[in-house]
């Protein structure tokens, strides 16, 4: 199964999303809190995909997933996001990001849209 870094300054939608996760059978090979620590860790992670919130101090998750494109065009992401209609969805994906994840997720969302970004 996948190999996830997981990304969202808020601790308890990292930890909830990486039960969901491990419980499908992937593995959580890193966790951040900024975008920026996010950066650093994709390059000594190599994760199979990331799940990156949008909204974050520091480096919000759309320059984020700017910046990991940059340094690997093939990088599979996810963004999580309290709103589906958000411009910051549609800029997301014109940036290559997978698809997206709404606030609040349940479990087989999340593996859904996990499933999903795997399938070009």
């Amino acid at each position: 199964m996948a190999r996830i870094l997981l990304v969202d300054d808020a601790g308890y939608m990292r930890r909830l999303v990486g039960i969901m996760a491990t419980k499908g059978g992937h593995e959580i090979v890193g966790e951040a809190e900024t975008g920026q620590i996010a950066i650093d860790l994709y390059k000594t992670t190599k994760p199979d995909l990331v799940i990156l919130d949008i909204l974050m101090p520091d480096m919000n998750g759309l320059e984020a997933l700017r910046k990991i494109r940059e340094m690997d065009p093939d990088a599979r992401v996810l963004m999580c996001t309290a709103s589906e209609q958000s411009s910051h969805v549609q800029e997301a994906l014109s940036l290559g990001a997978k698809g997206y994840i709404v606030k609040p997720f349940t479990k087989e969302a999340i593996l859904s849209t996990i499933e999903k970004a795997f399938t070009d």
